[in-house]
């Protein structure tokens, strides 16, 4: 499992995930950057995603869905804040309906997710910051560090392969 660490701050209001892949910085950075690639990795195993509109630029718009196992979708969206190809990239993410609307009762995350090389391996850090205590603990409760953990599980086999 890539993932080296996970660690909450609740005054911070943050959750960051640490995880490490033998593969150079680009490949990662390509593997966001392709929305079939990215498609492969976003949602855990169990729920996998499906990317609609992914405009991987500075002001553009990512909208997917991921299918639960009873065929159930779930759909989200992020907007793209500031993207450095291939340091790392910056987004709101948030809940949406079918029509990919924002879902104002559900929180919205602003990450951080950048990419270290190591000696041609990859340290990636993925930092999730919500507007309050609550909207954190609603997705910890929702289970996204073990969702985010078995996602970025995936990046290991789509490297590989």
């Amino acid at each position: 499992m890539p993932v080296t660490n996970v660690s909450q701050d609740t005054d911070a209001l943050t959750l960051t995930i640490t995880a490490e892949f033998a593969a150079p910085r680009a490949r990662i950075w390509q593997i966001y950057a392709d929305p079939r690639q990215l498609e492969k990795i976003w949602g855990p195993p169990t729920y996998p995603a499906t990317v609609v509109d992914h405009e991987f630029a500075p002001g553009g718009r990512v909208t997917y869905y991921m299918t639960g196992p009873e065929g159930d979708k779930h759909a989200g969206y992020w907007n793209i804040v500031s993207v450095d190809e291939p340091t790392g990239f910056t987004f709101t993410d948030g809940f949406a309906d079918a029509d990919y609307t924002p879902i104002e009762s559900m929180p919205v995350s602003t990450n951080e997710f950048s990419f270290e090389d190591k000696g041609g391996s990859t340290v990636a850090t993925y930092v999730s910051t919500y507007a309050t205590a609550e909207g954190l603990q609603q997705v910890l409760d929702m289970g996204v560090v073990e969702g985010s953990s078995q996602a970025i599980g995936q990046i290991d086999d789509l490297i590989r392969g």
